[in-house]
């Protein structure tokens, strides 16, 4: 039983006894970011609990099923954390209770209405909703992230899990903003000047080594959801712009295995997706205190921060704790012809609406790549970082189980900080300073 929906089966009506009958027996919660900690901690495995290849037929409940054969493979193991509370900024709750009614979808294929702030879609979703799934998509697009991101250090390593050597390692710096439906920082609740009419925008720089290094990527977020898609790219050797064409989006970005649709789990139009919801789950999710981990020897250059480390086979995984989260799954569908992928699934956290773990099908429906994303908790963080609701990713991992190889993130991330500025996010500013 290695797909998602057996997976879901598990805990579908018919439930079995013990902890599998447990786990189907609260489905209501008190508030959309609430969460039954003493419930959780009756659920989950007691924490410091490794979950090895012995002994791990008792915790496949609570794992994602591919991932636990590549845990009975001997690929990696996987330390349980306690569960807590990834608790939104107030402003975020306030204004989903606010405007979270009033949204609704249109007529077109993920076409939203009415959107002004919050959680577009609050409360628990059902399968018997032909549309539940398209709603869910809408959550993880709008969730909670911050109104501005900086990440002064990224290191991507490539891995190759035949020889089980580190290839090669890029450095990056990146940034995001918000346009749009911003909760906390001024302006609010968005910028005064949209000329692009864009809800968001992301930005990547390489800076090691010299083959790639000033690699600049602009990725767009269109208010519009059926608007063409913006992106562009500023090529060091041809010492030009370059518009990224919706193709190119599921191209390997600079030899890696990650995809620039996979950024952020998935940065592509919603319309181009049939999304499906199939049920919520109570899973182990990579979410935890950075505190409490075991982190590796490198040292951020400006903060006292050192990143995640990586263990398991060809150091493919992040080696940090995994707590029990009560999480829906989504699963979206290419539209497109052409698409690489016949689809992908995601775990979306039900507290933060954000895709902590993700699955990637190659055209013929077999599974090609794992997604995972270690999440941290804002509050055990930098001290830029307390107070704010936002959830840290601070390491990511994509592994190719067909090609046997693997990209590595490790960052450091910082929350609304002042000196990320819309002039940044401008196209003619990738060129900028570049030799």
């Amino acid at each position: 039983m290695n797909s998602a929906l057996a997976f879901s089966r598990l805990i579908g009506p018919a439930c079995g006894l013990g902890l599998a009958a447990l786990l189907c027996s609260s489905t209501t919660h008190a508030g959309d970011f609430d969460i039954d900690l003493a419930q959780l901690q009756e659920l989950s495995p007691a924490p410091g609990t490794v979950i090895a290849a012995d002994g791990l037929e008792q915790y496949k409940q609570v794992l994602d099923p591919d991932l636990a054969e590549l845990i009975a493979q001997g690929w990696y193991a996987l330390t349980v954390g306690e569960p807590m509370s990834f608790d939104p900024h107030p402003n975020f709750v306030a204004a989903t209770a606010q405007y979270g009614a009033l949204t609704q979808l249109g007529d077109k294929p993920s076409e939203i209405l009415n959107y002004t702030a919050g959680r577009p879609f609050p409360g628990d979703l059902s399968v018997d909703d032909p549309r539940a799934g398209e709603k869910l998509a809408w959550n993880m697009r709008y969730a909670f992230a911050g109104d501005s991101t900086l990440v002064p250090e990224m290191y991507w390593g490539y891995r190759d899990m035949r020889s089980q050597n580190l290839e090669r390692t890029l450095m990056f710096t990146a940034s995001g903003m918000r346009y749009m439906y911003r909760h906390v920082k001024e302006p609010t609740p968005e910028v005064e000047k949209n000329p692009y009419a864009v809800y968001g925008a992301i930005t990547l720089e390489a800076l090691d080594p010299t083959d790639v290094e000033g690699t600049k990527l602009l990725i767009y977020y269109n208010s519009d959801d059926n608007a063409e898609e913006q992106g562009w790219t500023y090529v060091p050797n041809l010492r030009r712009v370059r518009r990224v064409a919706t193709t190119t989006r599921t191209d390997s970005f600079l030899g890696s295995d990650i995809m620039i649709e996979d950024f952020l789990g998935y940065t592509g139009r919603l319309k181009d997706m049939e999304w499906s919801f199939h049920g919520s789950t109570y899973v182990l999710l990579p979410m935890y205190r950075h505190d409490l981990i075991e982190h590796s020897a490198t040292k951020a250059r400006h903060y006292d921060y050192n990143f995640v480390d990586f263990t398991g086979h060809s150091g493919c995984f992040p080696k940090v704790t995994w707590q029990l989260r009560r999480a829906y799954m989504l699963e979206g569908k290419p539209r497109r012809d052409d698409h690489p992928l016949s689809k992908r699934f995601f775990y979306i956290d039900a507290q933060t609406s954000l895709p902590i773990m993700g699955k990637v099908y190659d055209r013929a429906g077999a599974l090609w790549k794992i997604l995972i994303g270690g999440v941290a908790h804002p509050d055990y963080h930098l001290a830029e970082n307390r107070g704010s609701g936002v959830p840290m990713l601070d390491s990511s991992a994509v592994i190719d189980l067909q090609n046997k190889h693997c990209t590595t993130l490790q960052l450091v991330t910082i929350t609304n900080p002042d000196d990320v500025k819309q002039k940044d996010f401008e196209p003619s500013a990738l060129n900028v300073g570049a030799r």
